[in-house]
């Protein structure tokens, strides 16, 4: 069974951060330019929040926000919702469910961030894993295991 860490080091652990002062405006220019739905949201070297694509369409165009004007920290979900790099795959996908995210920032016990993982990630892990399965069933079905 995969971990978070091992989605991390197939996908490679490269995240998107951005800060609480930077303006919204900013923010989704750069999620747009790398074709991602969300950035961590760094303050000294730690995690201060997540600004995402819902947060776009709830706290900013919803409230009738102007974007250059904002800042992130404003608008961004500071509750966030993480996992550990060992934590199972099967078990960041049930995190990812029952809390209705679908960007999940992978961080260490000491707060270092490894990278995030999305639920397309997680989608093709468990598309992976599956065509694995599938495989040596066939295998073995056939007698060629």
């Amino acid at each position: 069974m995969h971990t978070a860490i091992d989605i991390l080091r197939e996908k490679g652990g490269g995240v998107y951060c951005t800060t609480a002062a930077a303006r919204v405006i900013d923010a989704i220019h750069q999620m747009n330019r790398h074709k991602i739905g969300a950035l961590v949201v760094m303050a000294d070297e730690h995690v201060a929040g997540i600004f995402t694509e819902r947060d776009v369409l709830r706290r900013v165009i919803g409230e009738g926000i102007d974007a250059r004007e904002c800042a992130v920290g404003q608008v961004m979900t500071s509750e966030i919702v993480l996992c550990r790099p060992e934590t199972p795959m099967d078990e960041v996908s049930a995190i990812m469910q029952q809390k209705r995210v679908r960007h999940l920032p992978v961080i260490d016990l000491d707060g270092h961030l490894h990278g995030m993982i999305s639920i397309g990630d997680v989608n093709a892990c468990h598309a992976s894993e599956q065509e694995m399965q599938i495989h040596c069933l066939n295998d073995y079905i056939y007698g060629r295991a």
